[in-house]
């Protein structure tokens, strides 16, 4: 397993809609293996294929660390699809690897139903609420190329970016590996 650098707001894979993932091979379960290690180096609980340089729609969450949900397994998601969504919203405050330090409250549906398949092909169908939900949304976000960012609101966008142009420059103190250029991408 390895450390894989973590694309920063500003590269161009951030913003594309990841690539289908046609078979589970070799690479992509060693792509998979790499992604939790990496976001468990970052101290994340989600992350996107897209956010390790990578154009496939994958992304891995593990909330065990998340006060109160010690007993939840690690997921995988492959070409995961959401096909529902709650009527009922709530505001959470959200960060993400990809922004390193910068946090905002985002307004979400609390639940949603989310078909998936696992590294075997399998399909599956997850109902999802609370923490869990707003993981999901977070990472399948960001294979459609959307960031937390775009969802808040232009005074609290004016608020952050001093932040979010020293990321995009990489002056800032990483304490992860982050990728080097904004043109990073992985075939």
């Amino acid at each position: 397993m390895a450390l894989l650098p973590v694309t920063l707001i500003g590269d161009k894979i951030l913003r594309k809609k990841a690539a289908q993932v046609r078979e589970v091979d070799v690479k992509t379960i060693e792509l998979i293996r790499d992604m939790f290690e990496t976001m468990r180096n970052a101290s994340g609980i989600g992350l996107a294929a897209t956010q390790v340089g990578a154009d496939k729609a994958i992304f891995v969450i593990d909330t065990s660390v998340v006060e109160g949900h010690e007993n939840d397994k690690p997921i995988v998601f492959i070409n995961p699809i959401i096909t529902s969504r709650s009527e009922k919203t709530v505001l959470i405050e959200e960060g993400c690897l990809s922004i390193p330090d910068v946090r905002a409250e985002v307004e979400r549906p609390e639940s949603v139903t989310i078909k998936y398949y696992d590294t075997n092909l399998n399909e599956h169908v997850l109902n999802a609420e609370n923490v869990l939900a707003r993981v999901i949304q977070h990472e399948y976000d960001h294979l459609q190329g959307i960031l937390f960012t775009d969802l808040i609101d232009d005074n609290l966008k004016k608020k952050i970016n001093k932040d979010i142009i020293k990321i995009k420059k990489r002056k800032f103190d990483f304490t992860y590996p982050v990728t080097e250029n904004v043109d990073y991408h992985l075939v």
